[in-house]
């Protein structure tokens, strides 16, 4: 292989930027497992890397992204051979770890997961670390108790990439989805996800958040937070849980204990980042298995190259894209 390679590489050590450029192998920071990139994807976090004031990147000259697909290179550790396909996700990866904007990774091996079988690198991507919150966010309302013969059940948000996921996954379980959005004009993209209803995200909280009120959802995948976390806790089933991983609506949530005591409703932290490996690869393995949707294809919105990525992690920060966007490295 040769030495220089390619990577996206944000930089504010004179003024900010964002592009493009040769690295090489020196560059990249410590770690076991040293891997040729196939694919990445693109979250908001890394968005948030793209701008100056995004509180997301701490040190400079930086490659973001924190996801990534690939084949081993090499490997330190025995747990990975070269020429395995593998998914790194989550941890510091794209933080504060070198990530998956670049054609080459060096990734600590404890942060690494062989592709399970079903999968096949693009599609990993396809999910990237929205599809493994929405996955992580479904397994949370089933062990508390979530299944299809007990009501409808809300996805929040249903446009992004945990949103789209979330109703791909629980429509293809057999539970009757509700997806709110901001983007009603895309009600058909989500009924091709599986939804059998669309409404928009006014209708989940309107001018005015009562601390309780009708009974609408058994339970809610949300990916938005603020004050619409506040109206669907509102408006959750008795008993039933609301599975938070989102913060796009804001980070305070105006609510009262009464969902809490009056209807015993559940508010469910999910934390895709810290997730322990080894619950990490058994849900992975259920997302290459029985949770993988047939129209997991449908949730990409368009295939780029590193060249493209300014402008699409613009997009994500404005609600420019729909589902996954694909970074393709090689």
């Amino acid at each position: 292989m040769t030495n220089l390679f390619q990577a996206l590489v944000v930089d504010k050590t004179d003024t900010f930027s964002v592009e493009v450029k040769p690295l090489s192998l020196e560059n990249l920071p410590a770690g076991e497992v040293l891997i040729k990139v196939a694919y990445s994807s693109v979250n908001y976090k890394d968005g948030l890397a793209g701008i100056p004031d995004g509180n997301i990147v701490r040190n400079y000259p930086f490659v973001p992204g924190i996801d990534l697909s690939g084949t081993v290179v090499s490997s330190a550790d025995s747990r990975f051979r070269e020429g395995q396909s593998v998914i790194a996700t989550s941890y510091g990866i794209g933080v504060s770890h070198f990530g998956g904007f670049s054609e080459y990774a060096r990734i600590p091996a404890d942060w690494v997961i062989s592709l399970p079988e079903g999968l096949t690198l693009r599609e990993a991507m396809i999910y990237g670390t929205a599809g493994f919150t929405a996955a992580m966010s479904i397994e949370a309302l089933e062990a508390h108790g979530l299944t299809p013969d007990n009501g409808k059940v809300l996805v929040t948000g249903a446009t992004g990439g945990v949103g789209g996921t979330a109703v791909a996954i629980l429509a293809k379980q057999g539970y009757q989805v509700t997806a709110s959005t901001g983007r009603t004009d895309e009600a058909g993209y989500l009924q091709a996800l599986g939804a059998a209803e669309v409404i928009s995200r006014e209708d989940v909280a309107g001018s005015t958040v009562k601390p309780l009120d009708k009974q609408l959802w058994q339970a809610a995948v949300d990916s938005v937070g603020g004050t619409p976390l506040a109206a669907v806790l509102s408006k959750i089933a008795y008993g039933g849980a609301v599975a938070a991983s989102g913060l796009t609506a804001g980070t305070a949530v105006p609510t009262t204990v009464l969902p809490f005591i009056l209807r015993g409703v559940s508010l469910l932290g999910i934390d895709s980042v810290s997730c322990p490996a080894e619950k990490r690869a058994k849900l992975w393995q259920r997302m290459a298995g029985d949770m993988k949707p047939a129209v997991l294809e449908k949730l990409v919105d368009r295939e780029i190259t590193l060249k493209e990525l300014p402008a699409a992690l613009e997009d994500i920060l404005k609600s420019n894209t729909r589902g996954r966007v694909l970074v393709r490295l090689s």
